[in-house]
Protein backbone atom coordinates (compact mmCIF):
# COMPACT_ATOMS: atom_id res chain seq x y z
CA UNK A 1 0.00 0.00 0.00
CA UNK A 2 2.98 2.45 0.77
CA UNK A 3 4.65 1.62 -2.63
CA UNK A 4 1.37 2.52 -4.24
CA UNK A 5 0.83 5.94 -2.52
CA UNK A 6 4.41 6.89 -3.62
CA UNK A 7 3.75 6.29 -7.15
CA UNK A 8 0.24 7.46 -7.11
CA UNK A 9 2.05 10.76 -5.87
CA UNK A 10 4.57 10.99 -8.78
CA UNK A 11 1.37 10.52 -11.09
CA UNK A 12 -0.36 12.86 -9.58
CA UNK A 13 2.30 15.52 -9.44
CA UNK A 14 3.54 14.94 -13.15
CA UNK A 15 -0.47 15.28 -14.14
CA UNK A 16 -0.92 18.76 -11.93
CA UNK A 17 2.40 19.77 -13.58
CA UNK A 18 1.51 18.68 -17.04
CA UNK A 19 -1.61 18.07 -17.97
CA UNK A 20 -3.69 21.27 -15.20
CA UNK A 21 -0.97 23.52 -15.77
CA UNK A 22 -0.19 23.96 -11.75
CA UNK A 23 2.68 26.10 -10.81
CA UNK A 24 5.27 23.64 -9.84
CA UNK A 25 5.73 24.52 -6.21
CA UNK A 26 1.34 24.52 -5.92
CA UNK A 27 1.50 20.85 -7.50
CA UNK A 28 4.16 19.53 -4.99
CA UNK A 29 2.47 21.38 -1.98
CA UNK A 30 -0.81 19.58 -3.01
CA UNK A 31 0.84 16.35 -3.36
CA UNK A 32 3.12 16.22 0.04
CA UNK A 33 -1.17 16.83 2.00
CA UNK A 34 -2.24 13.89 -0.55
CA UNK A 35 0.51 11.66 0.01
CA UNK A 36 1.11 12.40 4.17
CA UNK A 37 -3.42 11.58 3.97
CA UNK A 38 -3.10 8.61 2.24
CA UNK A 39 -0.79 6.78 4.27
CA UNK A 40 -1.80 7.75 7.68
CA UNK A 41 -0.51 10.56 8.76
CA UNK A 42 -2.48 12.87 11.70
CA UNK A 43 -3.63 15.97 10.28
CA UNK A 44 -1.97 18.09 13.66
CA UNK A 45 1.03 16.45 15.47
CA UNK A 46 0.79 14.25 18.56
CA UNK A 47 3.00 12.50 20.34
CA UNK A 48 4.04 9.97 18.52
CA UNK A 49 4.04 11.75 14.94
CA UNK A 50 4.42 15.24 13.18
CA UNK A 51 1.06 16.61 11.62
CA UNK A 52 0.84 17.07 7.88
CA UNK A 53 1.66 20.54 7.72
CA UNK A 54 3.85 20.72 10.40
CA UNK A 55 6.02 17.91 8.56
CA UNK A 56 5.78 20.18 5.70
CA UNK A 57 6.58 23.62 7.56
CA UNK A 58 9.98 21.52 8.64
CA UNK A 59 10.99 20.41 5.79
CA UNK A 60 10.67 23.87 3.67
CA UNK A 61 12.28 25.29 6.31
CA UNK A 62 15.54 22.93 6.85
CA UNK A 63 15.32 23.03 2.88
CA UNK A 64 15.35 26.56 2.50
CA UNK A 65 17.34 27.66 6.17
CA UNK A 66 20.62 26.80 4.34
CA UNK A 67 19.99 27.31 0.61
CA UNK A 68 18.15 30.70 0.40
CA UNK A 69 21.05 32.19 1.73
CA UNK A 70 23.54 30.39 -1.09
CA UNK A 71 21.42 30.79 -3.61
CA UNK A 72 20.93 34.50 -2.76
CA UNK A 73 24.96 35.34 -2.43
CA UNK A 74 25.75 32.96 -5.93
CA UNK A 75 23.06 35.28 -7.30
CA UNK A 76 25.09 38.25 -6.41
CA UNK A 77 28.29 37.13 -7.10
CA UNK A 78 26.94 36.11 -10.71
CA UNK A 79 25.36 39.14 -11.24
CA UNK A 80 28.48 41.41 -10.58
CA UNK A 81 30.22 39.16 -12.89
CA UNK A 82 27.96 39.51 -16.04
CA UNK A 83 27.78 43.31 -15.16
CA UNK A 84 31.12 43.94 -14.75
CA UNK A 85 32.16 42.19 -18.37
CA UNK A 86 34.24 39.56 -16.44
CA UNK A 87 32.44 36.71 -18.36
CA UNK A 88 32.88 38.47 -21.24
CA UNK A 89 36.59 38.53 -20.66
CA UNK A 90 37.30 34.92 -19.90
CA UNK A 91 35.15 34.41 -23.02
CA UNK A 92 37.64 36.61 -24.77
CA UNK A 93 40.98 35.18 -23.58
CA UNK A 94 40.40 31.65 -23.80
CA UNK A 95 39.26 31.88 -27.45
CA UNK A 96 42.47 34.28 -28.30
CA UNK A 97 44.11 31.09 -26.46
CA UNK A 98 42.30 28.14 -28.43
CA UNK A 99 42.27 30.16 -31.72
CA UNK A 100 39.53 30.60 -34.57
CA UNK A 101 39.44 26.93 -35.76
CA UNK A 102 38.80 25.48 -32.09
CA UNK A 103 36.41 28.05 -31.34
CA UNK A 104 34.42 25.82 -30.27
CA UNK A 105 36.31 23.84 -27.66
CA UNK A 106 37.10 27.22 -26.05
CA UNK A 107 33.37 27.94 -26.14
CA UNK A 108 32.80 24.74 -23.75
CA UNK A 109 35.44 25.88 -21.28
CA UNK A 110 33.75 29.23 -21.29
CA UNK A 111 30.92 27.76 -20.34
CA UNK A 112 31.62 25.73 -17.50
CA UNK A 113 33.77 28.23 -16.10
CA UNK A 114 31.22 30.90 -16.34
CA UNK A 115 28.62 28.81 -15.45
CA UNK A 116 29.82 28.02 -11.69
CA UNK A 117 28.17 31.00 -10.28
CA UNK A 118 25.32 31.87 -12.93
CA UNK A 119 22.10 29.94 -13.41
CA UNK A 120 21.68 28.14 -16.72
CA UNK A 121 19.51 30.78 -18.27
CA UNK A 122 21.30 33.83 -16.88
CA UNK A 123 24.45 31.95 -18.55
CA UNK A 124 22.95 31.50 -21.55
CA UNK A 125 22.00 34.99 -21.79
CA UNK A 126 25.18 36.24 -21.01
CA UNK A 127 27.35 34.79 -23.40
CA UNK A 128 24.78 33.86 -26.50
CA UNK A 129 26.00 37.52 -28.06
CA UNK A 130 29.49 36.44 -28.04
CA UNK A 131 28.28 33.35 -30.10
CA UNK A 132 26.42 35.61 -32.69
CA UNK A 133 29.59 37.71 -32.94
CA UNK A 134 32.23 34.58 -33.54
CA UNK A 135 29.26 33.03 -35.85
CA UNK A 136 28.93 35.79 -37.96
CA UNK A 137 32.92 36.87 -37.95
CA UNK A 138 34.37 33.16 -38.88
CA UNK A 139 31.05 32.24 -41.02
CA UNK A 140 30.96 28.76 -39.23
CA UNK A 141 27.44 27.02 -38.31
CA UNK A 142 25.75 28.46 -34.83
CA UNK A 143 25.01 25.39 -34.14
CA UNK A 144 28.62 23.61 -34.00
CA UNK A 145 29.67 27.03 -31.84
CA UNK A 146 26.38 27.39 -29.68
CA UNK A 147 25.91 23.60 -28.56
CA UNK A 148 29.08 23.09 -26.58
CA UNK A 149 27.85 26.58 -24.94
CA UNK A 150 25.03 25.00 -23.83
CA UNK A 151 26.34 21.96 -23.41
CA UNK A 152 28.83 23.27 -20.74
CA UNK A 153 26.18 25.52 -18.96
CA UNK A 154 23.80 22.38 -18.54
CA UNK A 155 27.06 19.83 -17.59
CA UNK A 156 27.70 22.91 -14.59
CA UNK A 157 23.70 23.09 -13.77
CA UNK A 158 22.71 19.77 -12.81
CA UNK A 159 26.01 18.35 -11.36
CA UNK A 160 28.14 21.25 -9.36
CA UNK A 161 27.50 22.88 -6.44
CA UNK A 162 26.72 26.07 -5.73
CA UNK A 163 24.19 25.65 -8.20
CA UNK A 164 20.47 25.14 -5.85
CA UNK A 165 19.58 22.05 -7.06
CA UNK A 166 22.78 20.16 -6.19
CA UNK A 167 23.00 22.03 -3.00
CA UNK A 168 19.77 20.91 -1.96
CA UNK A 169 20.83 17.38 -3.03
CA UNK A 170 23.57 17.74 -1.05
CA UNK A 171 21.63 18.61 1.84
CA UNK A 172 18.87 15.72 1.46
CA UNK A 173 21.81 13.00 0.86
CA UNK A 174 23.93 14.87 3.85
CA UNK A 175 26.89 14.90 1.10
CA UNK A 176 30.42 16.99 1.48
CA UNK A 177 30.25 19.31 -0.47
CA UNK A 178 34.10 19.48 -1.57
CA UNK A 179 34.20 16.34 -2.09
CA UNK A 180 30.65 16.75 -4.35
CA UNK A 181 32.43 19.09 -6.27
CA UNK A 182 36.14 17.49 -6.51
CA UNK A 183 33.57 14.89 -8.44
CA UNK A 184 31.42 16.96 -10.27
CA UNK A 185 34.61 18.49 -12.24
CA UNK A 186 36.04 15.13 -12.45
CA UNK A 187 32.74 13.59 -14.00
CA UNK A 188 31.50 16.88 -15.23
CA UNK A 189 34.60 17.93 -17.93
CA UNK A 190 34.57 14.63 -20.01
CA UNK A 191 31.32 14.95 -19.85
CA UNK A 192 31.17 18.43 -21.03
CA UNK A 193 33.70 17.71 -24.20
CA UNK A 194 31.52 14.32 -25.39
CA UNK A 195 28.20 16.32 -25.37
CA UNK A 196 29.63 19.90 -26.65
CA UNK A 197 32.61 20.14 -29.05
CA UNK A 198 32.46 16.32 -30.24
CA UNK A 199 28.87 16.15 -30.48
CA UNK A 200 28.88 19.80 -31.66
CA UNK A 201 30.97 19.28 -34.70
CA UNK A 202 29.61 16.16 -35.62
CA UNK A 203 25.81 18.08 -35.67
CA UNK A 204 27.00 21.25 -37.17
CA UNK A 205 28.14 19.40 -40.16
CA UNK A 206 24.53 18.15 -40.55
CA UNK A 207 22.54 21.30 -39.40
CA UNK A 208 23.84 24.67 -40.94
CA UNK A 209 22.46 27.56 -39.10
CA UNK A 210 23.28 31.26 -39.77
CA UNK A 211 22.49 33.92 -36.84
CA UNK A 212 18.93 34.54 -36.89
CA UNK A 213 19.01 38.50 -38.54
CA UNK A 214 17.04 40.34 -35.88
CA UNK A 215 18.01 38.26 -32.90
CA UNK A 216 21.57 38.91 -34.42
CA UNK A 217 21.59 42.35 -35.02
CA UNK A 218 19.81 43.30 -31.25
CA UNK A 219 22.76 41.47 -29.64
CA UNK A 220 25.97 41.91 -31.96
CA UNK A 221 25.44 45.62 -32.19
CA UNK A 222 28.24 47.61 -31.40
CA UNK A 223 28.04 48.93 -27.85
CA UNK A 224 30.09 51.49 -26.11
CA UNK A 225 33.42 50.11 -25.66
CA UNK A 226 34.08 49.67 -21.72
CA UNK A 227 37.64 48.82 -20.24
CA UNK A 228 36.96 45.07 -19.06
CA UNK A 229 38.18 43.28 -16.09
CA UNK A 230 41.65 41.46 -15.91
CA UNK A 231 41.02 37.20 -16.63
CA UNK A 232 42.88 36.26 -13.75
CA UNK A 233 41.06 38.75 -11.33
CA UNK A 234 37.63 37.52 -12.79
CA UNK A 235 39.09 33.58 -12.65
CA UNK A 236 39.96 34.09 -9.06
CA UNK A 237 36.76 36.15 -8.20
CA UNK A 238 34.81 32.85 -9.89
CA UNK A 239 36.79 30.25 -7.93
CA UNK A 240 37.09 31.87 -4.52
CA UNK A 241 34.03 29.70 -3.10
CA UNK A 242 35.22 26.63 -4.71
CA UNK A 243 38.83 26.80 -3.68
CA UNK A 244 37.27 27.52 -0.15
CA UNK A 245 34.81 24.40 0.00
CA UNK A 246 37.70 22.34 -1.28
CA UNK A 247 40.09 23.79 1.86
CA UNK A 248 37.23 22.17 4.43
CA UNK A 249 37.68 19.43 2.45
CA UNK A 250 41.15 18.67 2.92
CA UNK A 251 40.90 20.12 6.47
CA UNK A 252 38.74 16.52 6.95
CA UNK A 253 41.32 14.62 5.26
CA UNK A 254 43.67 15.66 7.21
CA UNK A 255 41.43 15.05 10.40
CA UNK A 256 40.85 11.27 8.84
CA UNK A 257 44.84 10.46 8.93
CA UNK A 258 45.63 12.10 11.80
CA UNK A 259 47.26 14.86 11.27
CA UNK A 260 44.75 17.54 12.65
CA UNK A 261 42.19 17.14 15.19
CA UNK A 262 38.57 18.68 15.90
CA UNK A 263 40.13 20.75 18.32
CA UNK A 264 42.95 22.41 16.03
CA UNK A 265 42.32 26.28 15.72
CA UNK A 266 43.18 25.46 12.05
CA UNK A 267 41.25 22.66 11.21
CA UNK A 268 37.91 24.58 12.45
CA UNK A 269 38.95 28.00 10.57
CA UNK A 270 39.40 25.66 7.57
CA UNK A 271 35.70 24.41 7.85
CA UNK A 272 34.37 27.60 8.89
CA UNK A 273 35.74 29.34 5.96
CA UNK A 274 35.42 25.83 3.69
CA UNK A 275 31.07 26.14 4.89
CA UNK A 276 29.26 27.15 1.65
CA UNK A 277 27.75 29.47 3.40
CA UNK A 278 30.83 31.38 4.80
CA UNK A 279 32.74 31.06 0.85
CA UNK A 280 30.11 32.41 -1.10
CA UNK A 281 29.70 35.42 1.33
CA UNK A 282 33.98 36.27 0.91
CA UNK A 283 33.16 35.32 -2.64
CA UNK A 284 30.71 38.27 -2.77
CA UNK A 285 31.89 40.63 -0.69
CA UNK A 286 35.33 40.57 -2.48
CA UNK A 287 33.29 40.56 -5.60
CA UNK A 288 31.54 44.20 -4.97
CA UNK A 289 35.87 45.32 -4.73
CA UNK A 290 37.49 43.12 -7.52
CA UNK A 291 35.03 43.51 -9.69
CA UNK A 292 33.29 46.31 -8.42
CA UNK A 293 35.11 49.38 -6.41
CA UNK A 294 38.15 48.77 -7.58
CA UNK A 295 37.14 49.18 -11.14
CA UNK A 296 35.26 52.89 -10.34
CA UNK A 297 31.62 51.55 -9.81
CA UNK A 298 30.10 53.53 -6.78
CA UNK A 299 28.36 51.88 -3.91
CA UNK A 300 24.86 52.45 -5.65
CA UNK A 301 25.27 50.89 -8.74
CA UNK A 302 27.03 47.66 -7.23
CA UNK A 303 24.02 48.08 -4.77
CA UNK A 304 20.98 48.44 -7.02
CA UNK A 305 22.95 44.64 -8.95
CA UNK A 306 22.48 43.20 -5.74
CA UNK A 307 19.19 44.29 -5.38
CA UNK A 308 17.70 43.81 -8.41
CA UNK A 309 18.94 40.17 -9.46
CA UNK A 310 17.36 38.55 -6.08
CA UNK A 311 13.58 39.13 -7.84
CA UNK A 312 14.34 36.09 -10.63
CA UNK A 313 15.27 33.32 -7.60
CA UNK A 314 11.88 33.32 -6.28
CA UNK A 315 10.17 30.82 -8.43
CA UNK A 316 13.55 28.67 -8.29
CA UNK A 317 13.50 28.60 -4.32
CA UNK A 318 9.96 28.21 -3.88
CA UNK A 319 9.89 24.77 -5.90
CA UNK A 320 13.21 23.61 -4.09
CA UNK A 321 11.29 24.37 -1.06
CA UNK A 322 8.32 22.55 -1.80
CA UNK A 323 10.53 19.45 -2.77
CA UNK A 324 12.38 19.81 0.77
CA UNK A 325 8.61 19.53 2.37
CA UNK A 326 7.43 16.71 0.07
CA UNK A 327 10.83 14.96 1.05
CA UNK A 328 9.93 15.42 4.44
CA UNK A 329 6.43 14.15 4.41
CA UNK A 330 7.93 11.05 2.74
CA UNK A 331 9.97 10.44 5.58
CA UNK A 332 7.48 11.50 8.40
CA UNK A 333 5.06 9.58 7.20
CA UNK A 334 7.31 5.85 7.33
CA UNK A 335 7.11 5.39 3.53
CA UNK A 336 10.48 6.43 3.27
CA UNK A 337 11.23 3.44 5.63
CA UNK A 338 9.57 1.20 3.93
CA UNK A 339 10.92 1.79 0.26
CA UNK A 340 14.17 1.75 1.64
CA UNK A 341 13.51 -1.38 3.38
CA UNK A 342 12.28 -2.71 -0.43
CA UNK A 343 15.60 -1.19 -1.83
CA UNK A 344 18.00 -3.28 0.60
CA UNK A 345 16.16 -6.44 0.00
CA UNK A 346 16.35 -6.01 -3.55
CA UNK A 347 20.02 -5.24 -3.85
CA UNK A 348 19.55 -2.14 -6.32
CA UNK A 349 22.44 0.43 -6.47
CA UNK A 350 20.92 3.32 -5.38
CA UNK A 351 22.85 5.18 -7.71
CA UNK A 352 21.07 3.97 -10.62
CA UNK A 353 17.34 4.20 -8.56
CA UNK A 354 18.39 7.82 -8.15
CA UNK A 355 19.45 8.48 -12.20
CA UNK A 356 16.20 6.21 -12.92
CA UNK A 357 13.84 8.11 -10.92
CA UNK A 358 15.41 11.38 -11.89
CA UNK A 359 15.34 10.77 -15.47
CA UNK A 360 11.73 9.64 -15.57
CA UNK A 361 9.80 12.43 -13.57
CA UNK A 362 12.60 15.22 -15.51
CA UNK A 363 10.47 13.54 -19.15
CA UNK A 364 7.34 13.88 -17.72
CA UNK A 365 7.42 17.30 -16.24
CA UNK A 366 10.41 18.75 -18.41
CA UNK A 367 12.10 20.48 -14.97
CA UNK A 368 15.31 19.13 -13.82
CA UNK A 369 14.86 20.97 -10.32
CA UNK A 370 11.87 19.40 -9.52
CA UNK A 371 13.04 15.89 -11.17
CA UNK A 372 16.08 16.22 -8.56
CA UNK A 373 14.85 17.34 -5.57
CA UNK A 374 11.99 14.40 -6.14
CA UNK A 375 13.97 11.91 -6.96
CA UNK A 376 16.36 12.72 -3.79
CA UNK A 377 13.58 12.64 -1.25
CA UNK A 378 12.87 8.92 -2.53
CA UNK A 379 16.07 7.93 -2.46
CA UNK A 380 17.51 9.54 0.83
CA UNK A 381 16.10 6.79 3.32
CA UNK A 382 17.66 4.16 0.73
CA UNK A 383 21.15 5.66 0.98
CA UNK A 384 21.01 5.82 4.11
CA UNK A 385 19.83 2.45 5.00
CA UNK A 386 22.42 0.63 2.55
CA UNK A 387 25.82 0.80 4.19
CA UNK A 388 28.59 1.82 1.77
CA UNK A 389 26.86 4.09 -0.63
CA UNK A 390 28.83 6.80 -1.70
CA UNK A 391 26.40 9.99 -1.25
CA UNK A 392 28.98 12.40 -2.97
CA UNK A 393 27.99 9.93 -6.00
CA UNK A 394 24.65 10.03 -5.88
CA UNK A 395 24.23 13.72 -5.30
CA UNK A 396 25.69 13.66 -9.11
CA UNK A 397 23.51 10.86 -10.46
CA UNK A 398 20.34 12.40 -9.44
CA UNK A 399 21.41 15.09 -11.36
CA UNK A 400 22.39 13.21 -14.28
CA UNK A 401 19.12 11.86 -14.48
CA UNK A 402 17.47 15.31 -14.20
CA UNK A 403 19.18 16.49 -17.63
CA UNK A 404 17.86 13.58 -19.73
CA UNK A 405 16.14 14.35 -22.59
CA UNK A 406 14.77 17.72 -22.27
CA UNK A 407 11.35 18.31 -24.65
CA UNK A 408 8.45 20.39 -25.86
CA UNK A 409 7.54 20.17 -21.84
CA UNK A 410 10.72 22.18 -20.84
CA UNK A 411 11.46 25.84 -21.42
CA UNK A 412 15.17 25.71 -21.67
CA UNK A 413 13.71 23.66 -24.86
CA UNK A 414 12.01 26.59 -26.50
CA UNK A 415 15.03 28.91 -25.13
CA UNK A 416 17.60 27.10 -27.30
CA UNK A 417 15.41 26.98 -30.02
CA UNK A 418 13.61 30.48 -30.62
CA UNK A 419 17.77 31.90 -29.84
CA UNK A 420 19.03 29.79 -32.27
CA UNK A 421 16.34 29.89 -34.69
CA UNK A 422 15.60 25.99 -35.23
CA UNK A 423 12.69 24.25 -36.19
CA UNK A 424 11.28 21.95 -33.07
CA UNK A 425 13.17 18.93 -35.15
CA UNK A 426 16.36 20.41 -35.57
CA UNK A 427 16.27 21.12 -31.51
CA UNK A 428 15.20 17.92 -30.77
CA UNK A 429 18.45 16.87 -32.94
CA UNK A 430 20.86 19.32 -31.07
CA UNK A 431 19.10 20.57 -27.12
CA UNK A 432 17.60 17.12 -26.68
CA UNK A 433 20.01 15.73 -27.71
CA UNK A 434 22.98 16.67 -26.07
CA UNK A 435 20.88 16.72 -22.77
CA UNK A 436 20.43 13.20 -23.46
CA UNK A 437 24.68 12.51 -24.15
CA UNK A 438 25.14 13.76 -20.76
CA UNK A 439 22.52 12.21 -18.80
CA UNK A 440 24.25 8.90 -19.64
CA UNK A 441 28.00 9.47 -20.21
CA UNK A 442 27.57 11.05 -16.93
CA UNK A 443 26.21 8.18 -15.14
CA UNK A 444 28.69 5.83 -16.99
CA UNK A 445 31.44 8.17 -15.71
CA UNK A 446 29.34 8.18 -12.24
CA UNK A 447 29.50 4.15 -12.20
CA UNK A 448 33.11 3.68 -12.98
CA UNK A 449 34.22 6.74 -10.65
CA UNK A 450 32.32 4.86 -7.96
CA UNK A 451 34.46 1.24 -8.46
CA UNK A 452 37.94 3.53 -7.57
CA UNK A 453 36.41 5.44 -4.48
Amino acid sequence: MLLFIVLAAIVVLLLLITVVKLNPFVALIITAIGAGLAAGMPILTTEDQPGIIDSIKTGMGNTLGFLAIVLALGTMLGKMMAESGGAERIARTLIKLFGERNVHWAMMFVAFIVGIPVFFQVGFVLLIPLVFTIARQTGLSLVKIGVPLVAGLSVVHGLVPPHPAAMAAVGIFNADIGTTILYSIIVGLPTAIVAGPLYGNWIGKRIHKEVPKEMGDQLTENKEAKQLPGFFNTLFTILVPVLLMLIATLADLFLENGTLDKGDLLFQAAKFVGDPVVALLIATVYSFFSLGFFRGLSRETVLKFSNDCLAPTATILLVIGAGGAFNRVLLDSGIGDYIAELATQSNVSPILLGWGIAAMIRVATGSATVSMMTAAGIVAPIALAMPGTNVELLVLATGAGSLILSHVNDSGFWLIKEYFGMSVKETLLTWTALETIISVVALGLILALNTVV
